[in-house]
């Protein structure tokens, strides 16, 4: 048997170990939740961010899907709400930041502040052995920019616990900074991003802004950015440098104000954004996002997982 069967056998076995943990219910000392706490979830009317949301509410939660579009997130609910669910939909498109306040003020309004923020909504234009980056301004602005202006507007909305607030940004392997094949070749970019010390929002915008101009420019090609779905994996290496950010400046909460942010990469999965091509299932995909936001471990933060283990970035 070769690296690569082994490899897959590996993970086929945990793939079965997981689906067996999601089987066993939550101890009563473990769940520091309960139907009055409310998780929300971007981009959640299919796919992975679905399945969030149905796991998280089968766990006894409040959960609020929300979907840049009215009529699939409604239906979206509505299956769930069938099914005996706490589901409740709202509007929020991630690229607009008049819609991203309207859904706080809301979120103030009608519960007060919320425990968990999943962010999910995301995009990717590009299947099997396609690299195109003709729509790189759209995936940086939502994967990127989507995820750090609801987690800047939601993190005021934190309600206060002795279990801590969660947010968990769904990423990617390919945005690690650390991959061998997939990865900027900068070697000093790459140390900056790597350093906490030297990692700021303000480096990693320049960093997608020269990105963009070379894709505007047609220079993209030569200018050592990941080979692998160019412009998915740059806005994810955005987002997991982010998550390191955020996990800084909230480490100075207060007690029973703090806040937990992790980021977790839920594999090839069958999913329309792969074009179904995927070899991992929805349910298996969201587990270790739903795991992270419900986990007891007050200690974990500013980590990126795949499979319930971690990961270096």
């Amino acid at each position: 048997m070769g690296n690569k069967e082994r490899a897959q056998e590996r993970r086929e076995r945990r793939l079965q170990e997981i689906s067996l943990l999601r089987t066993i219910p939550y101890s009563d000392h473990q769940r520091w939740w309960s139907s009055e706490s409310i998780a929300v979830v971007t981009g959640a009317n299919r796919g992975i961010g679905f399945e969030i949301v149905r796991q998280l509410a089968d766990h006894g939660l409040t959960v609020v899907l929300t979907s840049r579009e009215s009529s699939a997130g409604i239906e979206a609910v509505n299956v769930l709400q069938e099914s005996g669910l706490s589901v409740v939909f709202h509007l929020l498109d991630v690229l607009d930041s008049s819609s991203i306040q309207q859904f706080a003020e809301w979120i103030r309004e009608t519960y007060g502040g919320i425990d968990i923020l999943v962010n999910n909504a995301g995009v990717n234009f590009n299947t099997g052995s396609d690299n195109s980056v003709e729509f790189a301004r759209m995936v940086i602005d939502t994967n990127y920019y989507g995820t750090k202006n609801v987690t800047k507007a939601m993190i005021p909305l934190m309600r206060p616990s002795t279990a801590g607030a969660r947010i968990v940004n769904v990423s990617s392997r390919l945005g690690k900074i650390s991959g061998r094949r997939n990865r900027i070749e900068d070697a000093t970019l790459r140390e900056q991003l790597s350093d906490i010390e030297t990692l700021s929002e303000e480096l990693i915008e320049r960093t997608l802004s020269n990105f963009l101009q070379q894709v505007e420019d047609d220079t993209w090609k030569s200018g050592g950015w990941p080979q692998t779905f160019t412009d998915y994996s740059v806005s994810k290496l955005a987002v997991n440098a982010f998550t390191r950010i955020m996990t800084k400046e909230l480490s100075d909460q207060p007690e029973d104000h703090k806040i937990y942010i992790n980021c977790y990469c839920p594999g090839w999965v069958k999913t329309a954004m792969t074009g179904w091509s995927g070899n991992i299932s929805t349910p298996d995909a969201a587990d270790t996002g739903v795991w992270l936001a419900l986990l007891p471990d007050l200690t974990v933060s500013g980590k990126f997982f795949a499979e319930r283990r971690e990961i270096k970035f």
